[in-house]
């Protein structure tokens, strides 16, 4: 059996941490087998919106987008991040799931570096919810709402903060 820990909160009155908790369960015989924090995994994965979508100088179906992560530079100022994407969709203005590098990209099984694709550098990912592995779609890079808030965390806006236990 899976539950959230939300979940158990609004059965439980408690304050106890997760792991507390987890121990708890499998004192009373329910043995706590797993917890999956999906969240953990998406934490280096933030929003962020295309500033400007260009076609690659050396490359038919690639773009390089300057993208806005909500990251400031030491005056304040925003401080774009340049991104080779080869996404159909990507364009001016999408917002999106951005990735830095050092970013374990689980759809692709791969840690993502700084690149250089046909001689421009990339500085990150735009990313699909396939490697997000959210969805199985990988048609393109995903399309958030224009409102969702730049630099918060995609695990929020996917609903996939919540820690899920697995019982025996």
């Amino acid at each position: 059996m899976k539950f959230t820990l939300s979940w158990l909160k609004e059965h439980l009155d408690t304050d106890e941490p997760l792991e507390a908790l987890a121990d708890k369960l499998t004192m009373i015989g329910l043995e706590v087998e797993h917890i999956d924090d999906k969240s953990k995994a998406l934490a280096p994965f933030t929003i962020a919106r295309v500033i400007t979508a260009v076609q690659h100088p050396n490359a038919d179906r690639l773009r390089v987008c300057m993208v806005d992560t909500g990251e400031t530079n030491d005056k304040g100022e925003p401080a774009p991040i340049q991104v080779v994407c080869g996404a159909p969709n990507a364009r001016d203005g999408l917002v999106s799931v951005f990735s830095p590098p050092g970013t374990f990209i689980p759809g692709k099984n791969i840690t993502l570096g700084i690149g250089n694709i046909r001689g421009v550098e990339s500085r990150g990912m735009l990313c699909s919810a396939a490697e997000l592995q959210i969805s199985d779609d990988h048609d393109g890079i995903l399309e958030l709402p224009d409102d969702e808030p730049i630099g918060t965390g995609s695990a929020e806006w996917a609903g996939l903060g919540d820690r899920v236990l697995e019982i025996n």
